[in-house]
Formats: C-alpha cells, structure tokens, sequence
C-alpha cells in the first residue's frame, strides 16, 4: 500500500520521462493532482495523457527551469487549476559532455550549471512564498552521488548536484518554522536515457563503484521522493538520502 497523498497538488519538473515520469506516477498513484512540467511540451502532455484514466488530476506544462518567467508561469499555471501547491520536486536535470575539465567549454559548463542548479534555486523561489503563507509543503530537489564524491569527466554535473545539495540544506533551516521540509535525494547511476550522455568509460567507472553491481531503477528513486513528499517524513528535514546501491554510506 502506498504513502497515500490524498488530494495534494504536486510539481514534477522534468517529468515527462524517466525519474521525472517515474516521480509523478508515483504521486499521482498515491492520490495527488500532478503538474508533469518539462521543457518538451509535446512530451509533457504524452506523459500526462499515459498516466491514465485520472485526467482531471493531472496537467501537463511546458517550463523551461533557466528562465525565470517560464518558472513563475509554471507556478501561476498549477495554482490556476487547482488552488495550491503541496510538492515541489525538481527533478530537471542534465549531465552535459563527458570531458576531461582541459576540453570543457565554459558556455557547456554553464549550461549545465543553469539547468541543474540554478533552476532549482528558481523554482523553490518561486513555490515558497505561497508554501509560507499556507505554512505548509515540501521540497524533493533530486541531487546526485556526483554531488558528493565528484565524478571524473563529468565536472559541471558534480558542481552542479553538490550545489543542490547544499542548497537543499540552507533552504531546509531558513522555513524550518514555516512548516516546510526540504529534502534532496542523491541517485548513482540510474537506468534512464541519460546514460547515454555519458561516454562508456565514464559509465563503467561508475557502476564498477556502485556494491549491488547493478544501475538502480527510476521506480526505486520514486520510492524514496514519496516517502520524503508524504507525511510520513514529517519530521525528517535538511537530509540528503541515497539511492546508491551502497556507493555511498555518508
């Protein structure tokens, strides 16, 4: 049985495939009205559409998370249709080029860096000034285990998801009293179309690190978002919980 969410409005960015669609199945799932948010419109309402038979609680929007304007339109449009905002899981993300820092760009670095993290910061400013005044909601910000221990190749996504990390926690002691939790979650390698950013190298690097010997499944990191989304987790706040397969016990 799951969690249940019963009535919550929920936020998905990035949620028109893979961790992202995962993340609003899952929540819609457990009785919550989505918000599957992603800079593909079309992909955005396929999503929307395949979560079935429930339509009325779900709505797809297209955002782009690096503009601002597109962000507040994305919120305006969640509380147009249905009055508030429970959730809030930024999930929008990019690896960028697998490429030693010598053969990285500037402009890739902050393209990544624009997607992954100031988007977070973008969003979260735009939901919390409605989350203070009901004195209620919570934040999932997906980070990343390259957040933690950093990964060769991939420098902008790890600056990036350890940014998101620390961001989840400043965040999580400034509303503490407003009812607010703030949460990250930090997946090793998943099986998702982003793996196919990531040259091979880079990609065995990385499941050599990881105990289970396996990529995890975007179902289990689902798992984990509606445990911290849910009431469930009311007194858990400012944490960052793996979905690592062991990689990482810290």
């Amino acid at each position: 049985m799951f969690l249940q969410l019963p009535d919550r409005v929920a936020i998905v960015t990035g949620g028109a495939r893979g961790i992202g669609r995962a993340i609003a199945e899952r929540l819609q799932a457990a009785g919550a009205r989505v918000i599957v948010a992603d800079c593909d419109g079309k992909a955005a309402i396929a999503a929307a559409r395949a979560l079935g038979e429930h339509r009325e609680r779900v709505l797809a929007v297209e955002a782009d998370v690096t503009d601002p304007a597109s962000v507040n339109a994305m919120v305006e449009a969640a509380l147009g249709a249905y009055g508030r905002i429970d959730i809030l899981v930024n999930n929008a993300g990019i690896t960028g080029h697998s490429v030693p820092l010598w053969e990285l760009t500037y402009e890739e670095y902050q393209r990544v860096l624009a997607v992954d993290l100031d988007g977070v910061f973008l969003c979260c400013k735009a939901v919390i000034g409605h989350m203070r005044e009901r004195k209620r909601g919570a934040i999932v910000n997906i980070a990343s285990i390259a957040g933690k221990e950093g990964n060769p190749t991939l420098i902008p996504y790890s600056v990036a998801k350890a940014g998101v990390i620390a961001l989840t926690k400043a965040l999580a002691k400034e509303v503490v009293g407003d009812g607010i939790r703030v949460n990250a979650v930090a997946p090793a390698v998943i099986e998702t179309d982003m793996l196919s950013q990531m040259t091979e190298e880079t990609v065995r690097y990385i499941l050599a690190k990881i105990p289970m010997n396996r990529p995890g499944s975007v179902e289990e990191v689902a798992a984990v978002v509606h445990f911290l989304a849910s009431d469930d987790a009311s007194f858990v706040t400012g944490q960052t919980y793996d979905v690592s397969g062991g990689r990482a016990t810290y």
